[in-house]
């Protein structure tokens, strides 16, 4: 090998292999070869070049405007050389409420036939109108109903034999009315935690567990959105510990130490109450979690009480349950047999006369007193255990 070029970072090798037109994949010693093989193909020395181009000055001294216009006319005939090793592409992202657009290519395509995708394009990443306008063609949404949320680092994504650097965008939409264009023939709206695998809904007569089935996606496109937005995760804890899990990852995240590189990319931990076992964690991927609770990386210490991160991604549909308060009188109706867990009457069973959802109060007779006497308690301290219906 060249030791010229094996001083060379792999950076500075892709570009001299993209000044020449040459392909850009492989490993160093493979990019090495390849500029060490054109070299053989053209072995001019840097004199006779020097020659060469001072015999094409004395023959056609051609002034500033016809070189210009030499480029110019190149530029328009060669634009194949531009685009197949195009640094600035971008997927951008449509996030209307809670739902993510999804966007089917069409079979016809050369790159990810029929796998789903966000809106790709070519083109300058910081120019976010021509970003814009081109989720406007493949999607039908207005410029004027899309904003702009954030632009994340970009990922080198392989295309055929191509490395493409490929940058995340996210939009937020006004509208969720959709029309197909483009290099797309299908579009969905679906929960984030659905991107990389098919909703219940999406498979007719399948329940929860068995519709979770790989959804062909475009390469890294769940990671890519990570880069720009979030997932929510489950964390498996020991029951009754989840409280303490949640805020000693609070703390962990606080600090200055080794995970300082990820404060950003937790944004939030919940722990509902009714919920056992488990702790969600907001993050932009499942690693980072991993990493704050001492389950990868082997910077910090495992945390006591929690065992894992669940596959995948969670659904927003997971924990709305959880999430949504109710009213403690929900469930309970007139005639209901309701057992009292708390106060002077614990233990003892009655039947509820009157439901007051206003002040989520129950009004109840107790089945042994002599004389039947209306009592008003709060709704939280009884449980149903025989309902009318029943």
């Amino acid at each position: 090998m060249s030791n010229e070029h094996q001083e060379l970072t792999v950076p500075e090798l892709k570009n001299l292999l993209r000044e020449r037109g040459l392909n850009l994949g492989g490993k160093k010693a493979d990019l090495i070869a390849r500029l060490e093989e054109a070299d053989v193909d053209a072995p001019a020395t840097e004199e006779e070049t020097v020659e060469e181009i001072e015999e094409a000055d004395v023959d056609a001294p051609a002034t500033e405007e016809e070189t210009v216009e030499e480029i110019e006319e190149a530029d328009v005939d060669a634009p194949v050389a531009v685009e197949e090793f195009h640094s600035d592409g971008f997927i951008a992202f449509v996030r209307h409420a809670d739902q993510l657009l999804l966007l089917k290519r069409d079979a016809s395509v050369p790159d990810f036939p029929g796998c789903w995708d966000g809106v790709f394009g070519l083109g300058d990443v910081n120019d976010i109108g021509h970003v814009a306008t081109c989720v406007e063609d493949a999607t039908g949404i207005p410029i004027s109903a899309l904003t702009h949320v954030r632009t994340g680092a970009d990922r080198g994504i392989e295309f055929g034999n191509r490395l493409n650097d490929i940058t995340p965008v996210l939009f937020e939409s006004e509208t969720a009315e959709i029309t197909v264009g483009s290099i797309y023939a299908e579009a969905l709206w679906v929960d984030p935690g659905f991107i990389n695998k098919f909703s219940p809904e999406e498979m007719p007569g399948s329940d929860e567990v068995s519709g979770m089935q790989n959804r062909p996606v475009v390469s890294q496109l769940g990671e890519m959105y990570g880069d720009v937005g979030s997932f929510l995760y489950m964390l498996k804890t020991t029951i009754g510990q989840e409280q303490k899990i949640a805020q000693e990852i609070r703390a962990r995240l606080s600090g200055t130490g080794s995970l300082q590189d990820i404060q950003n990319e937790i944004f939030s931990v919940l722990h509902p109450h009714t919920m056992r076992g488990y702790v969600f964690v907001e993050a932009s991927a499942k690693h980072h979690v991993e990493k704050v609770i001492g389950r990868a990386g082997g910077v910090t210490t495992p945390m006591r009480g929690c065992s894992k991160v669940l596959d995948g991604e969670a659904s927003l549909v997971v924990v709305t349950n959880y999430l949504e308060p109710k009213s403690a009188t929900a469930g309970i109706e007139v005639g209901c047999i309701v057992e009292i867990r708390s106060g002077q009457f614990r233990g003892n069973r009655a039947r509820v006369t009157v439901v007051s959802e206003g002040k989520e109060e129950v009004t109840v007779e107790l089945f042994e007193a002599v004389v039947p006497i209306p009592i008003t308690m709060r709704a939280d301290i009884v449980r149903v255990v025989e309902r009318v219906d029943d």
